[in-house]
């Protein structure tokens, strides 16, 4: 496991598969949603670490709340705060106050490509983390629902891409998701995963004998 998490993080450090794969699962939201020139940092940690065997990674489902991004599958991170010392020190804090875990645990990886989510006016910095041992979880109910665990192996399948109508601002558009165990993920975090996916990909872990 831990020479497929090399490999990993010396992807990440070549030029990245940037937008153009992130933008394979964005829904089509020209005319829906206006842009704005006011973006807000914020940090999101895609945790990788062993279980069962296997490399693994962790979702939350958010609560429902007034908000654009109520009730989503989204990875744990949110907004940048003045006290936050960098992007990765408030994505680790985030997913810290989000599912539990010791953020001084994590080895970081690397960084994926920044991304523009107008409907809440949000730059996004996806930051990849790595811990030697399962974390021990625990979810704040307040914000988090539940959790979805997955390993890496099963996320990169082609089938779990689907599409499905939905309905956004009055429009009825098709948007593509990713079925994980039941749950829809779709918008800004299958545009994360989808990036992640190629990384993934690009490493031959899952198609090599090594």
């Amino acid at each position: 496991m831990d020479k497929a998490i090399d490999r990993i993080k010396n992807e990440l450090k070549q030029a990245l598969p940037g937008s153009l794969t992130q933008y394979s699962m964005a829904p089509d939201m020209h005319g829906i949603i206006q842009g704005t020139l006011q973006f807000h940092e914020a940090g999101v940690l895609l945790l990788l670490y062993p279980k069962h065997d296997q490399i693994t990674t962790v979702f939350i489902k958010r609560n429902e709340y007034n908000g654009p991004h109520s009730g989503q599958i989204s990875l744990p991170g949110g907004k940048s705060e003045p006290g936050d010392a960098d992007i990765i020190h408030t994505a680790l804090r985030e997913a810290e106050e989000e599912t539990g875990i010791d953020r001084h645990s994590v080895e970081i990886l690397g960084q994926l490509t920044p991304l523009d989510i107008p409907v809440s006016s949000f730059k996004v910095f996806p930051v990849i983390g790595y811990t030697r041992h399962a974390p021990v979880f625990n979810p704040d109910k307040t914000e988090v629902e539940y959790l979805i665990e997955t390993d890496i192996k099963a996320i990169i399948d082609p089938s779990l891409k689907k599409f499905k109508i939905m309905k956004i601002r009055g429009f009825e558009i098709e948007v593509p998701y990713f079925d994980i165990q039941g749950n829809h993920i779709w918008g800004a975090t299958a545009m994360i995963l989808a990036e992640f996916i190629e990384i993934i990909r690009r490493t031959r872990i899952f198609t090599e004998n090594s």
